[in-house]
């Protein structure tokens, strides 16, 4: 009877030890463990890590100045030189080309300190970073209407602020290549014969980016577009403006030469958008 009892008994204690290992290794994994071995990063007061910031900053060492700003906001989210801690992490990540991080930075920014004095500067570096990362017109123009967009917002918020002048090229660079998508997709539609589709897209040129240098064009092949369905006035119309506008210009000699072909000439007709 003893023999049998201490054989049933051992199955129970390997049972038992068997849990009681299976609770240490639970622990070690748990969320609590983990949480402990973040906290072994060492704390380092906020006025240290600004000041390695700004050394790295000055030697060029980007990386390792956004590793210090990045470090300060998660250990001291609440430190007295976060405000110019998170304007110089925008700053070293436009300069190290991480446009992206830059942007987000800047919203960050932006939306802790609407009424910072910095406002203007950021929204001049957020501007930038979308410009750095523009490309040609046969791509999608997201990032130039992004640029414009923010260029715009802080030339009509700030417009004293040197930023806002320093900003006046590149939104006009910016707009430029929105202006040259749309005359691209627009000569595609008036090769393809949708005339109207055609007009539509350099009717946006002509109307909303009228700084570009894509206007000259988008006249001329309105000019085309409008005797391809028969709207007369309309082509006449055009060629006024783009006489009037560019009397010297290319467009306007081929406009001109357009019309004559027809018995047409130049004419601002009343009772259409270009004229009203």
């Amino acid at each position: 009877m003893n023999i049998i009892a201490r054989q049933s008994k051992t199955p129970v204690l390997l049972r038992m030890t068997a849990a009681i290992a299976m609770v240490g290794v639970l622990a070690a994994c748990s969320p609590m463990s983990m949480f402990s071995r973040q906290d072994e990063e060492p704390l380092v007061p906020p006025d240290q890590l600004y000041a390695s910031a700004l050394e790295n900053m000055e030697n060029d060492r980007y990386n390792a100045a956004i590793e210090d700003l990045e470090t300060l906001e998660r250990q001291n989210p609440f430190s007295d030189v976060n405000e110019r801690a998170r304007v110089m992490l925008t700053f070293a990540n436009f300069r190290s080309g991480r446009f992206e991080e830059a942007v987000l930075a800047a919203d960050r920014f932006l939306a802790l300190y609407p009424r910072s004095s910095e406002v203007p500067y950021v929204l001049f570096l957020k501007g930038s970073a979308y410009y750095q990362q523009i490309t040609d017109i046969t791509r999608d123009q997201e990032l130039a209407a992004n640029a414009i967009e923010t260029f715009t917002q802080l030339q009509s918020a700030y417009p004293d602020s040197r930023y806002a002048e320093e900003s006046r090229q590149m939104l006009l660079v910016s707009r430029d290549q929105v202006a040259g998508k749309e005359m691209s997709v627009g000569r595609y539609y008036l090769g393809n014969g949708r005339h109207t589709a055609a007009i539509n897209r350099f009717r946006v040129v002509v109307e909303e980016h009228e700084t570009s240098t894509h206007v000259e064009e988008a006249l001329y092949r309105l000019i085309e577009a409008y005797l391809a369905i028969g709207l007369v006035g309309e082509a006449q119309t055009a060629a006024a403006v783009l006489g009037t506008n560019y009397p010297s210009s290319e467009w306007y000699q081929r406009g001109f030469a357009l019309l004559q072909d027809q018995g047409l000439s130049p004419q601002m007709m009343t009772g259409n958008w270009m004229s009203d």
